[in-house]
């Protein structure tokens, strides 16, 4: 008699047990994805993209740190001394940062061109735009990554064709 006293007291702990974790997993799952959460595609997508910039800059805070680490993507195909491939690397994190801010929402076309406008006046940054021309050329050509470097594209053949060092009043800007 003690012995299914017990077995049917451990089926009753068990029973309790399995249904108190279902329950706090179905709750847990209820605030994630119930009716009125953020747990929407584009929610995910830009949860994984904001995720995708800080590794980004993580890798390449390592690779600026570490010139043993920056060898590793360089994928310039050029010989570059160490200071130069940090200088591209670093080059890139600015590229990057107005892509992102574009891409967010918190600059606009205009804005975005006044912003490049500004990056590529250093020497450093035209000379990296011109090593990343190849990595560009496989952008599929209706994403954001891909408008964003025709505008830059753009923006550089017109002050390249310049007949001023006004480099602020260089280019049309876009229409309002």
């Amino acid at each position: 008699m003690v012995t299914q006293s017990t077995r049917s007291w451990r089926t009753v702990v068990a029973t309790v047990v399995a249904g108190g974790l279902a329950g706090t997993a179905t709750a847990h799952l209820w605030q994630l994805y119930g009716p009125g959460r953020a747990g929407t595609a584009a929610e995910w997508r830009r949860q994984a993209r904001a995720h995708q910039q800080r590794m980004h800059w993580e890798l390449l805070s390592k690779a600026l740190d570490d010139p043993a680490l920056a060898v590793v993507i360089d994928s310039y195909g050029l010989d570059l001394p160490p200071e130069k491939l940090r200088q591209f690397l670093y080059a890139n994190l600015w590229y990057i940062n107005a892509f992102h801010l574009y891409d967010a929402g918190l600059l606009d076309q205009r804005q975005l061109r006044g912003h490049l406008r500004d990056l590529f006046q250093s020497p450093h940054i035209r000379e990296y735009w011109e090593a990343t021309r190849p990595h560009r050329a496989s952008l599929d050509p209706s994403s954001t990554e891909a408008e964003v470097g025709q505008i830059a594209e753009t923006l550089l053949q017109e002050r390249e064709e310049s007949d001023t060092d006004e480099w602020w009043v260089v280019g049309e800007p876009p229409p309002l």
